[in-house]
């Protein structure tokens, strides 16, 4: 039965992500989302896209005025996760998250029980890009993942999170990157104070045009607090910077609660919506 139920949110989440991304339908409805719009010859500035929704974050932010919604969705032996975030940078320096995440935990002679967390609520703040020969990026990262949902998916108690990243690139076209995240989760549960550190490193290896191989280590997920040190390895294709997809496998190796392997896949695309309404907003004002 679970098998099933993989299958089917599996596939869901595959044709959702391909109708969202993919369509180009020019009927009038307004409630279809499509990547076009009225504005589309417009000069946008170009962006290289950013590495996720791996744990070990990268020293880039989504960019002034543009929006991306990220979602995965991750499987093991215990649960099946879906994972939506919406981001937006009302600066080119800052970007603001908002998210949470639905599925189910599975629990002996209980079967599936269906589980959800939300509002996670993050703050990204870019104090140094990173660009081949001229030293790495830095930017940091505060948070927090309330305690309001159902299930096994809600958490115990309130909590924040913050980490700093370093980020660097080698070769032309970042045909290298390397990251690292260092930090800690605050957690206030049944009146008890605690301190977790996390720590990640990261890699990306360009292979062929959008392929890349991915690759981390990571102990602790600042989403996901107490959540032990674990590996995840997998591609990423860009189809544009606009577009990628993402494929992964990974397993605890350590820790009180060693994770079972689980696999995921996902896709992130970016708006230009608000920046090119901006836009035309200024040429109008301008005329």
């Amino acid at each position: 039965a679970l098998f099933s139920i993989k299958a089917i949110v599996f596939s869901l989440q595959v044709q959702a992500q391909y109708e969202m991304v993919f369509n180009r339908n020019t009927d009038a409805n307004p409630k279809r989302f499509t990547l076009s719009s009225s504005t589309d010859n417009l000069p946008v500035q170009k962006k290289k896209p950013e590495v996720r929704p791996f744990i070990t974050d990268d020293a880039r932010v989504v960019g002034a005025h543009l929006a991306q919604m990220e979602s995965w969705v991750r499987f093991d032996k215990e649960s099946g996760q879906h994972w939506i975030l919406g981001a937006y940078g009302p600066t080119k320096n800052l970007e603001l998250t908002i998210g949470g995440v639905y599925g189910y935990q599975a629990e002996k002679d209980r079967g599936a029980n269906f589980a959800f967390a939300l509002p996670l609520l993050q703050a990204k703040y870019l104090l140094k890009p990173y660009q081949p020969g001229k030293g790495p990026g830095v930017a940091m990262v505060a948070g927090t993942f309330l305690p309001a949902g159902k299930g096994a998916f809600k958490p115990a108690g309130y909590g924040t999170f913050g980490f700093i990243i370093v980020s660097q690139c080698f070769g032309e076209g970042d045909k290298l990157l390397l990251h690292a995240n260092a930090g800690a989760n605050y957690l206030h549960v049944n009146c008890d104070n605690n301190t977790i550190a996390t720590w990640g490193f990261g890699t990306q290896v360009k292979i062929y045009k959008g392929m890349n191989l991915v690759g981390e280590v990571f102990s602790g997920d600042p989403y996901i607090p107490g959540t032990g040190t674990a590996y995840q390895v997998g591609y990423r294709y860009f189809f544009s910077e606009l577009l990628q997809i993402d494929m992964t496998a990974g397993k605890g190796i350590a820790g009180e609660t060693v994770m079972p392997f689980w696999f995921s896949a996902g896709v992130r695309v970016v708006t230009e919506k608000f920046k090119k309404a901006r836009e035309v907003k200024r040429a109008k004002q301008g005329e």
